[in-house]
């Protein structure tokens, strides 16, 4: 990856990210996008006109795909996959925590993928065969060996007051099998956080693009795992996801056969 790329999506994610804090305790405008638990603010809205400024400034040819606005055609044979703010409902309860991730794809492949969560002031960046750092320090995935002793995060569809499928017995059952699973909004910095060893395994029905682009990178080039609820490759434009250290993913997918078949 040439030094421009990730030099810009650093600055991008950095800046977006200290916009982002410095109005964290400010009065917020919110808006549904299509149910009363799918928050948007202005502040999504801002960060995403300053990271996708930076890129189509630097790179005008690249096709771009934010959370906000949707997809932008481009001719490069690349894409910028942004979510300018992950965890927009904590944001708008002033909880202080939530990222800023910015990916680039190339070839179906994300080859850059960079996660800036600035309340830790933590940046965390992979590219494709090199490894993944945090603050410049290299990232690896926990050791914890069994599904019994593992700390597992999770989150639930915005539709989940009518949806069936809406991921609580699935929550349930891993309750009782692991050492316990944390719902903190964030799918940006649940994988982050397990690519740095802090969790063991993550998993979640229905994601976006933008939720997952940058940190399956940061899993797998910190020596992690990354399929879909079946043990296939992950769908980047249709993702549902399982993520772990590797050691216990078998144990997850199982769990996810046991309740879903399949």
């Amino acid at each position: 990856m040439a030094s421009l790329e990730r030099r810009v999506a650093i600055d991008a994610a950095r800046a977006a990210g200290h916009l982002l804090k410095s109005e964290l305790s400010g009065s917020r405008r919110i808006a549904y996008k299509d149910s009363p638990t799918n928050l948007v603010t202005e502040m999504d809205a801002r960060a995403e006109e300053l990271i996708v400024g930076r890129l189509a400034a630097a790179f005008p040819h690249d096709a771009v795909l934010a959370e906000e606005r949707g997809a932008t055609a481009g001719r490069s044979g690349r894409r910028w996959i942004i979510d300018p703010l992950d965890g927009t409902t904590n944001y708008a309860h002033g909880l202080p925590t939530f990222g800023v991730s910015i990916a680039l794809e190339a070839d179906a492949h994300v080859e850059l993928g960079v996660v800036f969560d600035p309340n830790l002031d933590e940046l965390f960046v992979a590219e494709r065969g090199r490894g993944a750092t945090v603050n410049d320090r290299p990232l690896a995935v926990s050791t914890t060996p069994t599904l019994g002793e593992s700390l597992l995060a999770t989150g639930f569809p915005y539709n989940i007051r009518v949806a069936k499928d809406n991921n609580l017995t699935e929550y349930a059952a891993f309750s009782v099998r692991a050492r316990a699973v944390r719902r903190m909004g964030s799918a940006v910095l649940y994988l982050a956080w397990l690519a740095s060893g802090r969790l063991d395994g993550y998993w979640e029905l229905r994601l976006g693009s933008w939720d997952v682009a940058a940190g399956s990178l940061l899993v797998a080039e910190a020596g992690g795992r990354i399929t879909d609820l079946t043990g296939g490759a992950l769908d980047i434009d249709r993702p549902a996801i399982v993520a772990s250290n590797g050691r216990i993913h078998d144990a997850i997918l199982g769990v996810l056969r046991e309740i879903r078949g399949g």
